[in-house]
């Protein structure tokens, strides 16, 4: 697995490609702006993209999404709890963020446990609410993408539409930090962790 890490927009939302070197087919997680940055770097790659899967439906993480679509013709993929984010500018926060209101309709609806093959890959989808109701993480081999849910020393925010601060320490104590420790973090913001490091040093997982 090759992840390429572009932070994007405007609130530097991580977009992520990520990609296996057989056939060089890969996905784009959270496409959040700066589309054209996304798509040299598909372009510099040689990339086939054969999904676009958003962790949620937050105007941050999906403000490149249409042009990121019209360049792949990859489908939109989003947890079934989060598609009305995605196609309201006003519960999904664009329409009051510098990007303007942003609707959107998904292609695919996720689940829980739901996996997604591109390449020798597969990825696993695990439903993690609490930043939003449908917020997902996405397991790929020794890696898992957390979106908002769990940042590096930090955790996402619960005070939006939809969000619960209960569901969000469930969603990390009980489906990822059950993970191996070396298990790396790809967040929705800021700097990647591992498991370890985050049981070590992020004051919201102290036991």
């Amino acid at each position: 697995m090759k992840v390429i890490r572009i932070p994007a927009g405007i609130y530097a939302a991580n977009c992520y490609i990520v990609y296996s070197e057989k056939d060089k087919e890969g996905i784009v997680i959270d496409p959040g702006g700066d589309a054209d940055d996304i798509i040299a770097k598909i372009e510099e790659l040689g990339l086939d993209i054969k999904y676009i899967i958003l962790t949620h439906g937050h105007g941050d993480h999906i403000a490149g999404v249409k042009e990121v679509k019209e360049y792949t013709n990859a489908p939109v993929a989003i947890h079934k709890d989060d598609k009305y984010l995605l196609k309201n500018g006003k519960s999904n926060l664009s329409s009051i963020m510098a990007m303007g209101t942003i609707e959107l309709t998904p292609d695919i609806i996720l689940k829980d446990g739901d996996e997604i093959c591109f390449d020798d890959l597969k990825a696993k989808i695990i439903h993690t609410p609490g930043h939003t109701p449908g917020g997902i993480s996405i397991k790929i081999e020794d890696g898992i993408f957390t979106g908002d849910t769990l940042f590096a020393g930090s955790i996402g925010r619960t005070d939006f539409e939809g969000g619960s601060f209960k569901d969000i320490m469930e969603s990390i104590k009980n489906k990822i930090i059950i993970y191996p420790d070396d298990t790396v973090i790809y967040p929705g913001h800021g700097p990647t962790s591992t498991i370890k490091m985050e049981k070590l040093t992020n004051p919201f997982l102290r036991y």
